[in-house]
């Protein structure tokens, strides 16, 4: 957050003009208050949500506190000094603080609550009460939808990665007594906020579906847990990524699919007979994402598995060439072809992976004898970056089933970086998954421009 006034145009069309803003205020009320039925208007409540009964036999959808992502009474206060002044007199119930409300707000700041240990603790108590209060009420009917936002690979342990933020979350979900029963990513997330700009923020929320739990739920063992993982997750992984969901998103909205497996039973025990707690259960479904994601790289040229394992230690660095020498041969290919393939620049007994803007411009995919996965990936990205969609689908369009699983290596590199902390080559694979979709479309639509590409 920057402290500051917006210096927008007032009359202008950007998100700073007056009329802009009116015009949405306008057209959500519009849409809010409409009804098929006459003389019925929307009411709108504020109640603790650990207290409230406005659920009652309701269809219940919700979007919680994100953990310590946002303080939003911390923000309110800049805007609430303001409203107070102007307003006070005329609701003095609701402006009757000099400040916002904290104490109650249900979000693990450790400044509140002295420390991170009882800051969670805060959390994880609050939203247990409140998830326990909407499912001991919510229609038997009707799922819950729960809106959920976080960015997610946090901390690693033995097992794996797992985060704060999620564990506590779903934690509190499963204590109340429900079970996740499908995940929905939803693109949510406006790339123009500025947590979004120059950076890989998260462009999707997942919408958790839940219900009660039976009461006669079965308890599995650990092992039984992890081969329904490696059952269950590789298809649902296909489905997310058919849907071209951002790499960014990807670690978090394959959570839902092994959570389902977690919550759907009364307990996961392991071998000492202890019950494995969700955050271990966490760590276990991002391991066997980041091995189904690994897998996908079998389906590669030698040359792409190569370039896969090399970029893992090097990125775009330079490395020595004995060591390019013995990769190669684990890989099956040499470092001729990998020079002949335009990935791979050798040179002083050094040798490192050509960036996507150092690519050749005259490149000609109608023209090769053989395609690489890596080529097809970079180009696609040096293409898009320099000159949009429409040039990329120009060039998807030649490559016709050549793309091949271009689409899935974006995905296991951006896991590469995410892992290695290399943020910038990573928002370049998580745009052009984002892209994909759009680059397909024009690729199936539009006549070739083929002289274009290359000028």
């Amino acid at each position: 957050m920057v402290w500051d006034y917006a210096e927008g145009n007032p009359l202008g069309d950007s998100s700073g003009s007056w009329i802009v803003i009116l015009d949405g205020i306008a057209r959500a009320f519009s849409n809010s208050f409409r009804s098929t039925e006459k003389n019925v208007m929307a009411v709108v409540y504020q109640q603790n949500a650990a207290q409230q009964n406005l659920s009652q036999d309701k269809v219940v959808s919700t979007d919680p506190p994100y953990y310590d992502n946002i303080g939003y009474s911390d923000l309110s206060d800049f805007f609430y000094v303001w409203m107070r002044h102007s307003l006070g007199r005329y609701y003095p119930d609701l402006f009757g603080t000099i400040s916002v409300p904290k104490s109650e707000e249900l979000v693990a700041n450790p400044y509140r609550h002295g420390g991170s240990e009882n800051a969670e603790t805060f959390f994880l108590e609050g939203m247990g009460n409140a998830m326990r209060c909407l499912s001991d009420q919510v229609h038997p009917a009707f799922p819950i939808s729960i809106y959920y936002a976080f960015k997610q690979a946090e901390q690693r342990t033995d097992s794996g990665v797992s985060s704060t933020g999620w564990e506590t979350f779903l934690g509190a979900v499963i204590r109340a007594g429900l079970t996740i029963v499908g995940t929905l990513p939803l693109r949510t997330e406006n790339a123009s906020r500025m947590v979004g700009q120059g950076t890989n923020a998260l462009a999707s929320s997942i919408v958790l579906v839940c219900r009660l739990r039976p009461t006669d739920a079965p308890v599995i063992t650990l092992r039984e847990f992890i081969s329904a993982l490696k059952r269950e997750i590789p298809f649902a992984l296909r489905h997310l990524q058919r849907g071209s969901i951002a790499p960014v998103d990807l670690a978090q909205a394959a959570i839902g699919p092994g959570m389902a497996i977690y919550s759907r039973h009364s307990k996961v025990i392991d071998a000492t007979g202890q019950k494995v707690p969700v955050g271990d259960a966490l760590a276990l479904i991002n391991r066997t994402l980041d091995e189904l994601l690994a897998e996908q790289e079998g389906d590669c040229d030698s040359e792409s598995r190569w370039a896969v394992a090399w970029f893992a230690q090097y990125g775009f660095s330079e490395g020595e060439y004995g060591i390019a020498e013995t990769l190669s041969k684990a890989k099956n290919t040499s470092i001729s072809s990998l020079v002949d393939a335009k990935i791979l620049v050798s040179e002083a007994g050094r040798v490192r992976l050509l960036m996507p803007e150092e690519l050749p411009v005259e490149w000609d995919p109608e023209r090769r004898s053989m395609l690489t996965r890596w080529e097809v990936v970079h180009h696609l990205i040096r293409v898009l970056e320099t000159s949009g969609e429409e040039a990329a689908a120009n060039v998807m369009r030649q490559l016709g089933n050549s793309v091949g699983s271009a689409h899935e290596l974006c995905y296991h590199l951006y896991a590469i970086c995410e892992h290695k902390k290399r943020f910038a080559e990573a928002t370049s694979y998580n745009t052009l998954v984002k892209s994909w979709p759009e680059i397909v479309l024009m690729a199936r639509t539009q006549p070739s421009h083929q002289s274009e590409i290359f000028s």
